[in-house]
């Protein structure tokens, strides 16, 4: 093994070390991250970590990414087999299993946004990982005649749901692609209302209620 390549192994795992320090602050101090404070805990001066990560940003933004990427891949790992509706559920529930898992993670990611933090472009395309996979089964639906389409969409709104749809299903017709939208933004919303205690002492066959509406959502889709 070369001296550079052993610098690359000790800078990823002191990297990763770093990122798991601060997902440990996370649980206490949410997104409010001290570089001084995580490296406190490494037992490093606070200039050490600073060659590792320039800011409190760029910390936050890899741990954001590695957040996305995380849920991504186990809604895109969950979707393998079984009807495209059953895809979708699956989906569903891979997220939602997820978020209870890394209820911090899941905050930094779909919670209140951070104050002054500012996500760059990098976030982009692992934030987008749960939507396409819904998208591409929306689409695939959509082409074999698993899925009605419904009434278009006219109008301006119809046009800006045709950009959508040519970026994140394309050959689903915008409609579709619309409806799939709102089974996502429910999809959050109904994973943060449980991990965020709006069900506390109303609901607890917590799962039992979460499948209920995703199986609502899929019907709102069209799948057949």
């Amino acid at each position: 093994m070369t001296a550079a390549s052993i610098r690359a192994r000790v800078r990823a795992e002191m990297t990763d070390e770093i990122k798991a320090v601060a997902r440990r602050h996370l649980a206490t101090d949410g997104a409010n991250l001290s570089l001084r404070a995580v490296a406190r805990d490494l037992g490093m001066a606070s200039s050490a970590v600073y060659r590792y990560f320039a800011s409190r940003d760029d910390l936050l933004t890899a741990l954001i990414i590695d957040a996305y990427d995380a849920v991504g891949a186990a809604a895109e790992e969950s979707a393998r087999t079984g009807s495209y509706r059953d895809r979708f559920l699956s989906i569903c529930h891979a997220v939602r299993d997820w978020a209870l898992a890394n209820p911090h993670e899941w905050a930094l990611i779909y919670g209140s946004p951070v104050p002054g933090y500012q996500a760059p472009r990098d976030t982009v395309e692992p934030a987008t990982r749960v939507i396409l996979q819904i998208g591409a089964i929306v689409r695939d639906a959509a082409l074999a005649g698993d899925v009605e389409a419904g009434e278009p969409v006219a109008g301006r709104l119809g046009e800006e749901l045709a950009v959508v749809a040519e970026h994140a299903a394309q050959g689903a017709p915008p409609q579709l692609v619309a409806r799939s939208m709102g089974a996502w933004i429910h999809l959050c919303g109904a994973v943060s209302a449980e991990l965020f205690g709006q069900l506390n002492n109303t609901i607890d066959e917590r799962r039992e209620f979460f499948d209920l509406q995703m199986r609502g959502e899929a019907a709102t889709i069209g799948f057949r």
